[in-house]
């Protein structure tokens, strides 16, 4: 299980992405920095579900409501509570999920960033092919009163295909491995895209219109003054747990934000 939280958003605009696509990017202010980090899903025609980090639905759903365009009709609910997260992760992933479920989870029927509801024994819950360990697998979002069922059935039949429980700790290691980024250590109203090595993230290919394109690309074209980088310690029996000062020839260079 990982610290997740749920925003259901129902929204009258004209939108261009199908059914079933799964994005992950940033709300950004005006200012190119990170307000939020999430996924986003589109359920519906007109309706996403935003995945957010657990401290952050209150925030998340006041920024959106702050920021809904003129003619929009937008209704934001907080739906946390309605439903457990799992994350099934790692090379196995597709055969453990596979053995429960007559959807077709291969490269071709379920690619990387989409979502489908499908069966998982009796239940019927969203499985979104999206990870934040680097590695294939699924999160899978489970109506509260089925997550006891799910969760057993799929603990009971990995035993060998080698299913570990694990939790935070484990995938903040492998996210770091992978050098993905978190919010809060590395992302914040005072971070952007550009320092953080997510410009792709953000479309500007077009003339799409968001809340801190124009600080974005300003910043891309004159080059950030600052840059998240992942560096590794060779002593293995240095212990960093994130906030220490990071010197280069004697001199001052930054901080190390997560360990």
């Amino acid at each position: 299980p990982d610290a997740l939280a749920l925003l259901h958003v129902v929204c009258t605009a004209d939108v261009d992405r199908p059914g079933g696509a799964a994005v992950y990017s940033g709300v950004l202010n005006a200012r190119g920095g990170y307000e939020a980090d999430v996924t986003v899903t589109r359920v519906a025609e007109q309706e996403w579900l935003l995945v957010t980090s657990a401290a952050s639905p209150v925030r998340d759903a006041d920024w959106l409501r702050r920021h809904v365009a003129p003619g929009w009709r937008v209704v934001v609910e907080d739906v946390t509570t309605a439903y457990a997260v799992f994350g099934v992760m790692g090379p196995r992933s597709r055969e453990l999920l596979g053995r429960h479920t007559g959807t077709d989870l291969g490269p071709q029927a379920f690619p990387f960033a989409t979502s489908q509801v499908v069966d998982l024994g009796p239940a019927r819950v969203r499985a979104t092919r999206m990870t934040y360990v680097g590695e294939l697998g699924w999160e899978l979002t489970v109506p509260t009163e089925l997550a006891a069922g799910v969760w057993d059935r799929l603990v009971a039949s990995g035993g060998d295909l080698g299913l570990r429980l694990a939790g935070y700790y484990a995938i903040n290691a492998l996210r770091l491995d992978k050098g993905y980024r978190a919010f809060g250590p590395e992302l914040g109203p005072d971070r952007s895209p550009v320092e953080a090595g997510l410009t792709f993230t953000c479309d500007l290919s077009g003339d799409r219109a968001f809340v801190g394109r124009a600080a974005v690309e300003r910043q891309r074209a004159d080059g950030p003054v600052r840059r998240l980088a992942s560096f590794v310690v060779d002593d293995p029996h240095v212990v960093l747990w994130g906030g220490e000062l990071l010197l280069r020839e004697g001199r001052a260079v930054g901080q190390v934000t997560s360990a």
